[in-house]
C-alpha cells in the first residue's frame, strides 16, 4: 500500500539537515528480524535505485518497507507498505524522518519474519523504531539551498568581484574569459540580494546579470 499524505514541514531560511552518508541499524521483535537502511537521497530516481539494490542484497526478506521526504520543505514524500498491513510499516517509517526533521532522506526497512504475527501496533512500534535507530546512527549534515547569479563584466572588474563573492561565502562555479568576462556565482539563497547589491556597488554599476 502506498500513501501521499501530506505532513506539515518546519522550513528554516535557506538551510536544511540531511544525512552525510549511509548508515544501518538492525532490530529483533520476536523472532522478527529488521533490517533498516538510512540513505541520503537527491531525488526519485535515487530512491528507486537504493530499493532496487536492496531488494536484490535482501532478495530473500519478506518485505521491504520505505518511506522517504526530499527537497528542503520536504513536500515530496512517499512511503509503502510492500505488504504489511495498511498503515503499519511506512507511515512509521516516515514518522521517524520527520521526528528527526531530515530531508532528502530515504529509509528502508527489510523484515525477515520470525513465524510470530506482531500486530498492527507491534509492527507500527518495530518499523519506526528500527528506522530511527538508523537514522539515529547516521551522521548529521547542514546543506544549503543557493541560488546561482549570471553576470557579465569589465576585466577590469575581476578583483572587486571576486572580493564581493567571497565576503558573502559564495563560489565562482565557473568563468569565461572573452571581450568581457562571464561568471556563474553560487550564493546561498538568504545572501543572494546582498550579494547582488555589493556587486553592483564594487563595480560601480559595470556588472551586467543576466537569466542565462
Amino acid at each position: 500500500m502506498d500513501a501521499r499524505v501530506r505532513a506539515p514541514v518546519e522550513t528554516r531560511g535557506d538551510e536544511f539537515t540531511t544525512l552525510r552518508d549511509r548508515a544501518r541499524a538492525a532490530l529483533t521483535v520476536r523472532g522478527s528480524r529488521f533490517l533498516a537502511e538510512a540513505v541520503p537521497v537527491r531525488g526519485k530516481d535515487e530512491c528507486d535505485e537504493v530499493l532496487r539494490a536492496l531488494r536484490k542484497e535482501y532478495f530473500d526478506a519478506t518485505h521491504h518497507c520505505f518511506a522517504y521526504r526530499l527537497g528542503p520543505e520536504g513536500m515530496q514524500f512517499r512511503t509503502t507498505d510492500d505488504g504489511e498491513p495498511g498503515g503499519t510499516a511506512g507511515k512509521p517509517i516516515l514518522a521517524a524522518i520527520d521526528g528527526a526533521g531530515l530531508r532528502d532522506v530515504m529509509v528502508v526497512v527489510t523484515r525477515y519474519f520470525g513465524g510470530t504475527k506482531l500486530g498492527a501496533g507491534g509492527l507500527a512500534r518495530a518499523y519506526r523504531r528500527a528506522a530511527e535507530l538508523a537514522l539515529g546512527a547516521g551522521e548529521r549534515v547542514t546543506r544549503y539551498l543557493c541560488d546561482v547569479l549570471r553576470v557579465s563584466l569589465p576585466h577590469a572588474c575581476v578583483g572587486p568581484v571576486m572580493r564581493a563573492v567571497a565576503a558573502a561565502g559564495g563560489r565562482i562555479a565557473s568563468s569565461r574569459y572573452e571581450q568581457e568576462v562571464h561568471m556563474e556565482i553560487e550564493i546561498r539563497r538568504t545572501r543572494t540580494e546582498g550579494l547582488r547589491a555589493a556587486l553592483l556597488e564594487g563595480t560601480s554599476g559595470a556588472v551586467r546579470f543576466s537569466d542565462r
